[in-house]
This record gives structure tokens, sequence and C-alpha cells, in this order.
């Protein structure tokens, strides 16, 4: 069976429209105040699901959010060990194809987020560190302002 351009381009859409989907209800999910214990499995489900749909269509930038967004969901659910894993993962995607700016700085506040879950104080703050180091060198001032927001919250 031979797949058409018009086939590739609307597997590529539903994937795409499908990772961004997940991705935007994970942040609804993150920001309920009273989530119930479904809404949480339901949560991480998501998650994993548009970092899926990343995976079959996206580029490595689009790997590292969705593995930020996995250990953000984590550390929300205060799980630290799947945090810290996914945000070892986040960075190693940022260092390897040499992703910056905003990601870069946005890996670095994963793994102090996590290692802030897991209860490791120092290497929370060796990571805070590079995340204020790495969102000095953020181009767009919108961008810097809401990375040094969120590192107020790890």
């Amino acid at each position: 069976m031979t797949q058409t351009i018009q086939d590739v381009e609307q597997w590529t859409q539903f994937h795409r429209k499908t990772a961004v989907t997940l991705f935007n209800q994970v942040w609804d999910l993150m920001e309920k105040e009273a989530r119930t214990e479904e809404e949480d499995f339901l949560m991480v489900h998501k998650a994993h699901a548009s970092r899926y749909h990343w995976n079959e269509i996206g580029e490595p930038v689009h790997f590292s959010r969705g593995e930020w967004q996995i250990s953000r969901v984590y550390a929300v659910l205060k799980r630290p060990e799947p945090s810290l894993y996914h945000a070892k993962r986040n960075l190693a995607i940022c260092l390897e194809h040499k992703i910056q700016d905003f990601d870069l700085a946005f890996a670095y506040e994963a793994m102090a987020r996590a290692y802030s879950v897991g209860g490791e104080q120092e290497l929370k703050e060796d990571y805070l560190r590079l995340a204020h180091e790495a969102a000095a060198h953020i181009v767009k001032d919108g961008d810097r302002n809401l990375v040094l927001s969120d590192l107020e919250t790890v």
C-alpha cells in the first residue's frame, strides 16, 4: 500500500493536533486546585500520550518539552523518582541537540524541581543556579520572566 502526500500530511496533522491538545489539557489539570485521584491518573497518561505523539512527528525540541512536562506532572504529584527520570531525559535531549534559551533554562528548572521533591537540597540549589545562569541568556524578555517566575516556585 502506498501512502500519498495527503495521507502523510493528515497523519502529521493528527499527531501534531493531538500532541498539542493533550499538552494543554495537562496544563489545565496541573493548574486545577482540587484534582481527583482519577484526574491525577489522567494527567499522567495525557502527558505521556502527548510526548508519544510528538515522537511520531516532532523534532528534538518537542521531545524535550514533552519530557519536561512529564517531569513537572510527577513533581506536582510529589513523585520524585519519575520526575527526576524525565527531567534527566529532558536535559540530555537539550544538551545532545544543543537546545538553548528558554528550553535549556526549563531543563535545569525541571532538575531542580525533581531534586526538591526528592528532598535533595544541595542538588536542587545547584540546578537552580544553572537555571538562573541559563535564564540570563534568554533572548526574549517575556520568556526570561516566565522562567524566573517559575523558578521562584521550586
